[in-house]
This record gives structure tokens, C-alpha cells and sequence, in this order.
């Protein structure tokens, strides 16, 4: 690979540095300069992969092998490389890195330039500027390439890209405002520190719709993190605040439709998952010989109790509760280096949250283990890493080991703070939380009865 690297980028730049002929643009005449420029960019960006050695990526490799058939298509009398160009510009974005991402940009400019009413040259644009955090231009981008397409069933996704881009830049807006009008009523903690407050309000600053994706995500982050450290998390400008930032995040994650590789489910992020449990009692069950027995036996005064909530919470892989037993809500977290090799999600729930960490591997796991029909609802990224995630508690790691889904899933709730109870049942013996975790629920508890087996939170 590394000769035949070598030998077209040769090529590429004995054509890339030919003079144009007369008559450029048509059959008998030279490349026309734009498709020269696009050459040289492509020259360059191969002689930065032959400076950076051995070549491993067999999605690079199809780069290499679309910028070859592009230098065909120019070396060709009367050739059309229009078409090869715009290839060459998609399989540079396949390729996922941010060199590549720029390149194809670099290649849809010259796109446009050659046909500025190509439809596929604007879409090429707006999904490079896109892949590379730029949401505002992609918009104007992708807007080209709408008021050009006639195919309305082909328009759709960019739609619904364009939709999900306003919404995060409509969140970063609402989330300014709201720092603005808060400032303007007065409604600073007393005596707070000054250089505080100064750093917020840089944060505050810095932040804006129209940064790059990254950087907004930043100054977001920032903005979150030190308004949380002012008033506290349970202000309710803060939750606010913090439900933005969770919204802006899912909205960057993915488009604001339902995934069709979930199966038909709707995902429901903080803002539903809050709405969800407004006002409702709710009952953590554990998954023990015990708690199934008694559940399952008719006229038992456990599945009377059980059955007394509005909603019913099960955690992680049950190995004893009966197939058929009320779930309103299933939650696992993914353990282990390759969680979506695990089984198949396929008891029947109302709605499903799915802990873990990183991103990739938490996609890969819903694609590879949700059932299509076994959910209503599935809880999309935002909810993901509830104790981590700057946006809810923001936590650091605790070096005691990850925390277990019950305990994830209470901290939630109080999070959220709209339940009107939430108990836990069955959690003694073999089900116990783990110290830390018990401690936690200790300072919180208000009620155990008799049996020891339900604990009500305050």
C-alpha cells in the first residue's frame, strides 16, 4: 500500500499541476480548476497519510481508492469527474476523522463552485460542516440543498437534521436568557463569592449558539457546573438550567425522531422521564427468591402491595421474578468490555433505561439487545450516566467500584424530585446495597415496617 500510496500521489500531482486547456469544461479540454484545486487537496491530504506511516484503516483505504478514481476521471479526455469528485468528498466523511471531515468540506467548496444547483454537492457541504460541530452553516447548507430537491420522501432526514440543529442552538438561547433574567432579578445567593460570579457570567459569555459543537458543549458544561456550585442543584433556575444542557446534549447526540433500530420505541429523555413520574408512588422490587415467591402467589398481601403503586421498577437481568410480573419501568446498566453481547432485552416493560458508558458501546448495546414491541419508551443519552453526567449530579467516579443500578436509579428520582414516594421492596439479605449505598438510603429513610422489606424514602 505504501508504493502504491506513493505512485498516486505522483499522479495526483503531475495532473493537479497541469496548465488548463482551452475550452476547460468541455469534452476535449483540460480538468477545469476547480477540479485541479480539488486534486491538490487531495495531494496534500495523501501525502499527510504517507508521512504517518503503515496504513491500517480499510476505510481510509477506500479513500484512497475514491481520490484514484477521481484522478482517473481528470486524466480522461471528456470525462465527467463530477460525480467522482462528490464520491471522493462522501467516502472522506465515511472515514470519521476530523482531517477527513475537513478535506471533504475542502472538496464540496469546489463542488458547489463547479455547480452551484447540484444537490448533492450542497448536501455534501452540510453534512461535512456538520461532522465538523459547525450546526449554523450546515443549516444555510442544508437549506440549499432542500429548496433544490424535489424528492420529498429524500428530504426528510435532512429535515429532521436541520429541526434537531435549530432545537440545540433554541436551547443554548433559552439557556442564556435564563441566566440573564435571573441576573436581572436579583436572585444571587447572598454573599456569593465574587470570583464566582465573575467565572459564571464567562461562561455564560463564551457560550453561543453559533460556536462549534464542541466548544459550545464546553462553555455549557462550564456554565452548568459553576451555576450549580453557586445556588445549589435543587434551585430551580439551576434544574432548568441543567435540563437545557441534558436537552442540548441528546439533540447533539441524534436527530429528534425515533430510532427505527429501536425496535418502534419512542425515546424519552429528562424533561419526559421527570413528567413521567410527577405526582406517582413508586417501588423499587428486588430480584430475589424470596420477593418472587411471595409476588407470585395469589392473594399475598407482597403482590397486593406491589400492585398498589402506579409504577413498578425493576433492575438488571432478573433471574427469579416471573416473566409475566408487572415492570412499568426496566433499568440495566452495561458491564463488561462488550455489553452488547448480552441477552436480548425481550420482557415486556412500559418503558427501558439503559446505564452506560462510553457512547459507542452504549448505542451498539440498544441496537444489539432491545426486542422490538418488548418497550413503549427507551431512555435516549441524556439519561445514559445519571451520576456522572454533568447535567443531572455530575459526580465524580467513586473509587469504590460502580454503583449498582438500584442506587443509580434512586438518585435519580431524588434528582428529579417529582415522585410522591418512592420505596424500596426487598432489599435485604443477598439484595442489600452495598455499604456506602445503604448509608445513603439511611439518612433518606422515613418509614420501615415490620417485615423489613419496605423502606420509604422521604
Amino acid at each position: 500500500m505504501g508504493q502504491t500510496l506513493t505512485g498516486l500521489l505522483t499522479s495526483v500531482r503531475a495532473i493537479a499541476g497541469r496548465p488548463t486547456a482551452p475550452g476547460r469544461g468541455r469534452p476535449g479540454g483540460g480538468p477545469d480548476p476547480a477540479l485541479l484545486a480539488a486534486l491538490r487537496l487531495c495531494g496534500d491530504h495523501l501525502a499527510a497519510l504517507a508521512a504517518a506511516g503503515p496504513l491500517t484503516d480499510a476505510r481510509r483505504t477506500r479513500l484512497i481508492a475514491s481520490i484514484g478514481a477521481l484522478t482517473t476521471a481528470c486524466s480522461t479526455p471528456g470525462a465527467d469527474a463530477f460525480d467522482a469528485l462528490l464520491r471522493t468528498g462522501q467516502q472522506a466523511l465515511d472515514s470519521g476523522g476530523e482531517a477527513e471531515a475537513r478535506l471533504a468540506l475542502a472538496l464540496a467548496d469546489e463542488a458547489t463552485a463547479l455547480r452551484s444547483r447540484s444537490k448533492g454537492a450542497w448536501r455534501l457541504r452540510g453534512d461535512a460542516l456538520d461532522a465538523l460541530g459547525r450546526g449554523e452553516e450546515a443549516i444555510t447548507a442544508y437549506e440549499r440543498h432542500l429548496a433544490l430537491q424535489q424528492n420529498t420522501a429524500a428530504s426528510r432526514d435532512v429535515e429532521r437534521r436541520i429541526a434537531a440543529l435549530r432545537a440545540a442552538g433554541d436551547r443554548i438561547d433559552e439557556a442564556l436568557a435564563l441566566f440573564r433574567e435571573t441576573a436581572r432579578a436579583g436572585t444571587e445567593t447572598a454573599g456569593a463569592d465574587t470570583r464566582a460570579g465573575t467565572e459564571t457570567s464567562g461562561a455564560a459569555v463564551r457560550l453561543s449558539r453559533h460556536l462549534p459543537a464542541a466548544e459550545a458543549r464546553a462553555a455549557f458544561t462550564d456554565l452548568v457546573r459553576l451555576r450549580t456550585a453557586e445556588r445549589g442543584a435543587a434551585d430551580p433556575a439551576v434544574r432548568r438550567l441543567a435540563a437545557l444542557y441534558a436537552e442540548h446534549r441528546r439533540l447533539s447526540d441524534r436527530d429528534p425522531m425515533a430510532d427505527p433500530l429501536l425496535g418502534g420505541a419512542a425515546p424519552i429523555g429528562v424533561p419526559g422521564l421527570r413528567r413521567l413520574f410527577a405526582g406517582r408512588t413508586v417501588c423499587l422490587v428486588a430480584d430475589t427468591p424470596r420477593t418472587a415467591e411471595q409476588e407470585q402467589r395469589p392473594g399475598s398481601p407482597l403482590a397486593a402491595l406491589i400492585e398498589g403503586y402506579d409504577l413498578v421498577v425493576r433492575c438488571d437481568e432478573p433471574r427469579h421474578t416471573a416473566p409475566a410480573a408487572r415492570t412499568d419501568l426496566h433499568v440495566c446498566t452495561l458491564r463488561g468490555d462488550a455489553p452488547w453481547k448480552g441477552p436480548r432485552w425481550d420482557r415486556r416493560a412500559g418503558a427501558r433505561l439503559v446505564f452506560g458508558d462510553p457512547l459507542p458501546h452504549w448505542r451498539l448495546a440498544l441496537r444489539s439487545r432491545l426486542v422490538p414491541g418488548a418497550q413503549d419508551r427507551v431512555g435516549d443519552a441524556s439519561l445514559r450516566r445519571p451520576l456522572h453526567d454533568p447535567a443531572l449530579l455530575g459526580e465524580e467516579p467513586a473509587g469504590a467500584g460502580p454503583a449498582s443500578t438500584a442506587y443509580t436509579v434512586l438518585r435519580l428520582l431524588d434528582f428529579l424530585g417529582t415522585p410522591a414516594r418512592v420505596d424500596l421492596i426487598g432489599f435485604e439479605g443477598p439484595a442489600a446495597l452495598p455499604p456506602r449505598e445503604r448509608e445513603w438510603v439511611r439518612t433518606r429513610t422515613a418509614n420501615t415496617d415490620d417485615t423489613a422489606v419496605r423502606i420509604t424514602l422521604r
